[in-house]
């Protein structure tokens, strides 16, 4: 089980709409189709470094299933986001898991402040090699 926790800057509403309307998902995630409700199984179409044509390279997380739960708690005008994670791609691959996840955040954070994403593809690069570095201390 992989656990990201983050603090964002937008109320529990805001928060919630952001990630369970497909339309602002896709504004910062990915397209998604299925049911986004408790319990709703639903299929993501990624972009960029996180493709089958990245791991065919050699350079991603291969395609897999995982379940992820999700919660929200409100933290003055501010909310929490805990988001855990089970079934992981191989161990050798975790490194870009990880760098898929923060970059994941990132853009939810940048979404919610109304500015666009920036180069997913360069933060990318730089995230994977960090987390290889991680990887390797373990």
């Amino acid at each position: 089980m992989v656990r990201i926790d983050d603090r964002y800057d937008t109320d529990i509403e805001d928060l919630w709409t952001a990630l369970t309307d497909p339309a602002r998902l896709a504004r910062w995630y990915s397209q998604v189709e299925g049911d986004l409700r408790l319990g709703g199984q639903f299929r993501t179409y990624l972009e960029a470094s996180e493709t089958d044509e990245s791991y065919q390279r050699g350079q991603g997380v291969p395609p897999f299933d995982a379940s992820i739960e999700v919660t929200l708690t409100a933290f003055g005008d501010q909310t929490d986001l805990s988001v855990q994670v089970r079934g992981l791609p191989p161990l050798d691959k975790i490194a870009f898991y990880g760098a898929g996840w923060q970059i994941h955040a990132e853009n939810l954070a940048t979404h919610l402040a109304g500015r666009e994403r920036g180069d997913t593809e360069a933060r990318w690069a730089e995230l994977v090699s960090a987390y290889q570095d991680l990887a390797q201390l373990s």
